[in-house]
């Protein structure tokens, strides 16, 4: 059975359970923070089982902690390949019996294994396939967006490949850009729109309602 189809039988069984989500980040961990406000809220019928950073100085180590969330730093550096990073970035999550993982700012690439196929989201600060790629992160993507003279920007929720910001797309939020917009200003408004995109998609998956053919998803009727 597809590693999609699986996951999609596996939770339509246990959807009164929250939904086992491991976080990965690098940085400050504001979208984690954005994750953790809506499970405290009811929003999100997840639980974030484990936070594991690529940096020791991340700031989104310090959210977890208070939040009592297990904790764990697995450094690039340390490892011989990007390969061996994300064999132990996945066997970690892989420990905590995560359904879900969400990348929420990792700046490094962790190839998936197979058996984390379509299951493993990342959120994207623009309109996938624009302005995306390696390099394409933080406010390099709004400048690049400014650059360029678009009039929309917005934000992508995907699955994750093992192509940079390539794998098929969930869902998209789009907002306009402004004549007097920076990139910090445009940044602070895709971020806006991120906070909803992101537990959107984690809902769907929870709930079972996501299927991907090929690199289209659809959203199945509840």
């Amino acid at each position: 059975m597809h590693g999609a189809h699986r996951a999609l039988s596996f939770l339509r069984a246990m959807n009164q359970s929250p939904l086992r989500l491991a976080v990965l980040i690098s940085g400050g961990g504001t979208t984690l923070r954005n994750l953790l406000e809506r499970i405290a809220a009811g929003e999100l019928p997840a639980e974030v089982v484990q936070v594991i950073s690529s940096n020791p100085q991340a700031g989104g180590l310090k959210i977890a902690a208070d939040a009592g969330i297990p904790t764990r730093v697995i450094e690039r550096r340390g490892l011989a390949s990007y390969d061996a990073f994300g064999t132990a970035v996945f066997a970690a999550c892989r420990s905590v019996q995560s359904d879900l993982v969400a990348m929420a700012g990792l700046l490094k690439y962790a190839p998936v294994p197979a058996d984390f196929t379509n299951r493993v989201m990342n959120i994207h600060p623009a309109l996938i396939p624009a302005f995306c790629g390696r390099g394409f992160y933080g406010l390099h993507v709004h400048q690049a967006v400014l650059d360029y003279g678009a009039k929309v920007s917005g934000c992508t929720v995907h699955f994750v490949d093992n192509q940079y910001d390539h794998g098929p797309i969930i869902l998209q939020h789009v907002v306009s850009v402004e004549e007097d917009d920076t990139a910090e200003s445009l940044s602070a408004r895709v971020f806006a729109a991120e906070c909803e995109a992101y537990p959107e998609a984690i809902r769907l998956f929870a709930a079972g309602r996501l299927k991907v053919d090929g690199r289209r998803v659809r959203v199945l009727e509840p």
